[in-house]
């Protein structure tokens, strides 16, 4: 191969850190130790292939978009929504360059208009994967309130009332309706 791939070994240490940076807002709900933004992405991306595929558009590509909608935060850290009116927020499709400069040209453009479309809502796929990242974190609410963390019906409320696809609304219904363990109780069979 020709093309020099040290920017991209840099980026995957870089990306590495997501690992190990908190989410934030979690701790204004009391959770000590919240979720990293990598396993929020994680999930996040799950979710949008879902959506995606009973939305009928490309899972594939709603996750793609899914899996890269945070990885600016390996540069500016998860600024929650009290901190942004306080510190501007970095454009992500700024961040984004800046992370890619040095890329091969094919793979730096490629994940810079992938950043460009998902920021700007500019597909079904876009769409799917932004109601992912609401719904995600939603779940991670309703998880972390089973927990005992009342604090955390806030981001329930708030990341339902932002789904805009109706499968996201649907699932959130689902999600309501159940406990975090009932996925346990049911593959042992076990009448809830």
């Amino acid at each position: 191969m020709a093309d020099d791939l040290s920017a991209v070994a840099r980026f995957l240490y870089e990306a590495g850190t997501l690992k190990n940076t908190a989410r934030t807002g979690w701790w204004m709900a009391g959770v000590k130790q919240p979720e990293s933004v990598a396993e929020h992405s994680w999930r996040t991306s799950l979710i949008a292939s879902i959506i995606a595929k009973l939305e009928g558009a490309d899972p594939a590509r709603a996750a793609f978009l899914a899996v890269w909608h945070d990885t600016q935060e390996s540069r500016t850290g998860d600024v929650n929504h009290l901190g942004k009116r306080y510190s501007p927020a970095a454009d992500p499709e700024a961040v984004t360059a800046d992370q890619t400069a040095g890329m091969p040209e094919l793979l730096a453009s490629t994940l810079q208009e992938l950043v460009a479309e998902y920021e700007g809502k500019d597909s079904v796929e876009a769409v799917c994967a932004r109601d992912a990242d609401k719904l995600e974190c939603m779940l991670q609410g309703l998880e972390y309130k089973a927990q005992g963390y009342a604090g955390a019906q806030r981001w329930i409320d708030n990341s339902r009332a932002r789904l805009t696809t109706e499968t996201g609304r649907r699932l959130a219904e689902e999600l309501l309706g159940q406990d975090p363990l009932d996925w346990l109780r049911a593959a042992l069979g076990e009448k809830g």
